[in-house]
């Protein structure tokens, strides 16, 4: 096993320190030979699950792209062509992050079992500067949606991100990386500030470990070109991405020197590189050796998760099993007190308690009444604010409540785990029958329910949390001194 390289970027802005999280791990590594790819996505906004049914798109048909005046890196909107079909995914949308119009999406899983996962990228001051005024093109959500929609293999989801960019540019908001996963293999794409189309992708085997994490350690691994960088199958970069640095004066070509791409094209690469997080979740997951399984990684969100982390998710990502079997482990909130829960691509709808709530929705503070369409929504709890509810109790008294609600969690996950070969048999023997129809409503109550459990779980550990809390600690006043 290659060991991972531990020099990344530090921070650029003080919002990095609430980056995403991906973690990959290749086939040769998972109990059962799959390959997974998890994380959470850390943005000040609501979030909401999405089950997005494969479309037929009309001939000239085109789709909106980029940000407005109102994006940290100002720019326009613009329009390019929709493809004529687009695949079946599931994901975790969200509304708000660095001013980019809603929804935006960090990610998912799709039917062809290509999942995707985004992590900020920090490019260094000059290429920030250097960004263009508008800037035009696919910011970082475009491209895990449009991967998400087109992509059958995660080759190909990197393939289509950097045509797209060719083509009509990357709006950035600093700099972003990609992590693309099949059944098979990974790719890890790294895109940079400046307007310079400047990126480099590295292929992840069967072998690799891969941590992409937050605050100073949002980039990823790839630090370095290898010496045959051109003729490497598992190097993918620009054209010019050599070339630039030389022109810039970043990088001399003649100094013998590998071409260091974190200490070249990024901020500064002095901060202390993998932090205590990362080297926690890499210690857990290589001693797991090849017993690694989702219950390895959901537990690794639990643990590292946080306020501003707003979901979770584990896709499991396993060859020769039927589309609609294709399951997406999902934290509808922050996993530090969120319940993971099966989503399977078979999936015909979602709960109103997960989806859209004018919780933490952006623009809605601004209205002063609700859509007569939103009303019934509305009318439910919601997962998202449930699990934050938890996690502000949890917060004020953390060494007394994290315990039993991390068991309590730990539990859950381990129970839905051990169900799901009973679901899958089922639902396989329906396909088998060729009644689709009843296969996809039986993956559907099923997932429903757990939904409905998880969520039961969360607000009785709440209401049980508070009661004890107003007993024996009372609510802390505001900072406002109100009694």
């Amino acid at each position: 096993m290659d060991v991972i390289a531990t020099v990344l970027c530090a921070i650029l802005t003080s919002t990095a320190l609430t980056a995403s999280v991906s973690v990959y791990v290749g086939k040769n590594l998972t109990k059962d030979g799959s390959v997974l790819l998890a994380g959470y996505g850390d943005e000040p906004s609501s979030h909401w699950l999405v089950i997005v049914p494969r479309r037929q798109h009309p001939p000239g048909a085109t789709i909106s792209v980029g940000g407005g005046a109102e994006s940290r890196l100002p720019g326009e909107l613009i329009q390019i062509p929709q493809v004529r079909e687009t695949f079946r995914y599931i994901s975790m949308d969200y509304s708000y992050y660095a001013g980019l119009p809603q929804p935006l999406t960090n990610g998912g899983m799709n039917e062809h079992g290509v999942a995707v996962r985004d992590v900020a990228l920090n490019s260094r001051r000059e290429l920030v500067e250097m960004t263009p005024k508008p800037q035009r093109g696919l910011n970082y959500s475009d491209l895990a949606r449009i991967a998400l929609e087109r992509a059958r293999t995660a080759r190909e989801a990197v393939d289509i991100s950097i045509d797209l960019i060719k083509r009509y540019g990357d709006f950035t908001y600093g700099g972003n990386s990609h992590v693309f996963a099949d059944p098979n293999e990974g790719w890890v794409l790294l895109t940079f500030a400046g307007g310079k189309g400047l990126w480099v992708a590295k292929r992840l085997g069967p072998n690799d470990i891969w941590l992409n994490w937050r605050g100073n350690t949002g980039l990823g691994y790839v630090r370095t070109l290898p010496d045959n960088w051109r003729h490497n199958p598992d190097f993918l970069i620009s054209d010019n991405f050599v070339s630039f640095a030389i022109q810039q004066g970043w990088y001399e070509s003649r100094s013998g020197k590998p071409f260091d791409i974190i200490g070249i094209y990024c901020q500064d690469r002095s901060a202390e590189p993998s932090g205590p997080e990362a080297r926690q979740v890499e210690a857990a997951v290589r001693a797991a050796a090849d017993r690694v399984d989702v219950k390895v990684l959901m537990d690794q969100l639990h643990a590292t998760g946080r306020d501003s982390s707003g979901y979770g998710q584990v896709a499991h990502l396993l060859a020769d099993v039927h589309p609609d079997l294709r399951t997406l482990w999902v934290a509808a909130g922050p996993p530090v007190t969120a319940a993971f829960v099966p989503w399977r691509i078979g999936v015909d709808s979602v709960p109103p308690e997960y989806r859209r709530h004018r919780y933490l929705t952006a623009g809605e503070a601004d209205r002063s009444s609700i859509k007569p369409e939103d009303r019934g929504v509305e009318s439910t709890r919601y997962v998202n604010r449930a699990v934050k509810r938890l996690l502000y109790l949890v917060d004020e008294h953390r060494d007394q409540f994290l315990p039993e609600v991390q068991a309590a969690l730990a539990a859950f996950d381990s129970r839905q785990i051990a169900a799901q070969p009973a679901v899958e048999r089922t639902a396989k023997i329906l396909f088998d029958a060729r009644d689709d129809a009843l296969a996809r409503r039986y993956l559907t109550e099923q997932a429903h329910t757990a939904a409905g459990e998880a969520l039961r779980l969360i607000e009785a550990l709440a209401a049980s949390i508070e009661a004890r809390t107003k007993v024996l600690h009372g609510i802390r006043p505001v900072a406002s001194g109100q009694p």
